[in-house]
């Protein structure tokens, strides 16, 4: 398989680098260079940073400065101590990290791979192997950077929910819920939007896209017909904000079909931000959220009475509890998972996760593992298919339970409320959202139910095939690692003993 190319931008980097690294293993100064060369200082410091490219004659100066061919100085061939960051180049990972974003200069970072010990290198040249051994694209590396940038902020942004704000004093909009009438009437007369409410049915191919928007003068919204209300309206919230923050790099279908850059990336999530916090006012649901939280006990149905309350799905209201509890609540210690199962199917899939203050577990697995059993998030859909299988009613029906999940091995206990639901009406896709909080002094202060006795209280694993457990009613595979493990560790202790016998 041939490698990709490198791009000019890179070009310019291994070049500078190249240059800085044969300069300083012959001990000449930058002004030396710059004067033997005829270039200024400042210009030789830009080559050198990776920024310009100097034309042929002084390519050629500069090689004959440093001792080296003008063929091996405009090649790709680096010295040995650059093998892993030209690798790094041909791979143009750099190019599609958001180094910029995260305030990482891409020339300082370069500085450091050049000089930096062989070890170092190593490790470098095992996340390259790590990312095509596991197949990793650039949208696995935009969605993670997005996570990390949301958990920076502690998935918090007062800048949008200002913006909301203005919205809603701009066009009058004060109703809960708020339907998708108003949100039509503002986006036709306002921002000259044509909404087809059945835009796609004509488009076969297109069938599993819940919406795709055409540019143009007067924007085209194509919306699947067979959307919910409360789908629908998550859209209508969301080309609001697009319109109304003047956001035009973006994702112009729901779902992600392509990612074409990290700021596109950023960009759809304020838009899902604002939709979010237009359909669930922060004052209102702060309210209503204290009240719920001060009762001694859990009751499932206030949370399910939210959802009625602000014409919104569970997904939508969790990304809003993800926004507010660490801000307004202190409770920072949380994590936000999405899991997905078919009917029939044995593995269930963690398709989103979120996780503030650092890693908590469960989180997901890339060798498709079974998730543990135990755990209220898949619980929660195993209950919902069996009542409506009962049922036969094709109801939309949402579940809500809780629970205090103890990791084995680890000390941290987490409540945790899970909700599930239907993808869409007689879906044979169930999602559930969960809500996880580490069980705190914080948690007990601002939570009074979390002991409340009916939460049951239970023993989980990660997954299957790393769970110790023994007596396991729910075990969905053998725990295959965990057995390797214990080996390894086996064979260690033995070779340990019998050093201390020697």
């Amino acid at each position: 398989m041939s490698r990709p190319s490198i791009r000019e931008s890179a070009v310019k980097l291994l070049f500078g680098l190249k240059i800085r690294q044969l300069r300083v293993e012959k001990n000449i100064s930058q002004s030396e260079l710059a004067e033997k060369a005829g270039l200024s200082v400042s210009y030789l410091n830009e080559i050198e940073k990776g920024k310009k490219l100097p034309k042929v004659e002084k390519i050629a100066q500069l090689a004959d400065t440093l001792g080296v061919s003008y063929d091996w100085l405009v090649s790709l061939q680096t010295q040995k101590s650059l093998i892993p960051v030209a690798e790094l180049l041909r791979t143009n990972l750099l190019e599609e990290l958001p180094l910029d974003f995260f305030g990482i200069d891409k020339s300082q970072l370069f500085d450091i791979l050049s000089v930096a010990p062989v070890k170092l290198n190593a490790f470098i040249n095992t996340i390259i192997e790590i990312s095509r051994n596991y197949g990793m694209k650039v949208e696995h590396i935009y969605f993670s950077a997005l996570r990390s940038y949301q958990e920076m902020h502690e998935n918090y942004f007062e800048d949008i929910e200002q913006q909301v704000e203005a919205c809603k004093q701009k066009y009058g909009i004060h109703a809960v819920p708020l339907g998708a009438r108003e949100l039509i009437r503002i986006l036709t007369e306002e921002y000259q939007y044509r909404i087809e409410e059945d835009g796609l049915t004509q488009q076969p191919e297109l069938q599993e896209l819940r919406s795709v928007t055409l540019k143009g003068k007067q924007p085209r919204l194509l919306l699947n017909k067979d959307l919910s209300e409360t789908q629908k309206c998550f859209i209508l919230g969301r080309e609001l904000g697009f319109q109304f923050m003047n956001i035009s790099d973006r994702s112009y279908t729901t779902s992600w079909v392509e990612v074409n850059s990290f700021e596109q990336a950023v960009n759809n999530f304020k838009g899902s931000y604002f939709s979010c916090a237009l359909f669930l006012p922060r004052e209102e649901i702060l309210t209503d959220l204290r009240a719920i939280f001060q009762s001694g006990a859990f009751q499932p149905e206030l949370f399910l009475q939210l959802l009625d309350k602000y014409g919104v799905a569970p997904e939508l209201l969790y990304h809003r509890l993800t926004n507010l509890l660490p801000r307004f609540f202190g409770l920072r210690d949380l994590f936000f998972l999405r899991f997905s199962n078919r009917a029939n199917a044995e593995l269930y899939d963690l398709s989103k996760e979120l996780h503030l203050s650092g890693l908590q577990a469960p989180h997901a697995s890339m060798l498709n593992e079974h998730y543990c059993r135990r755990w209220v998030s898949i619980q929660v859909i195993q209950e919902l298919r069996t009542r409506l299988q009962r049922e036969q009613s094709g109801e939309d029906a949402v579940l809500c339970k809780a629970q205090r999940s103890k990791y084995y091995g680890l000390e941290k206990e987490y409540l945790i409320i899970s909700m599930a639901k239907p993808s869409f009406k007689g879906s044979p896709v169930i999602h559930s959202v969960s809500l996880g909080l580490l069980v705190n002094q914080g948690l007990k202060k601002n939570i009074r139910f979390w002991n409340d006795p009916s939460i049951p209280i239970r023993l989980v694993g990660e997954t299957c095939e790393r769970c110790m457990a023994t007596d396991c009613e729910s075990r969905a595979a053998a725990p295959v690692i965990y057995r390797q493990e214990q080996r390894v560790a086996n064979l260690k202790a033995a070779l340990e003993a019998l050093q201390r016998e020697d």
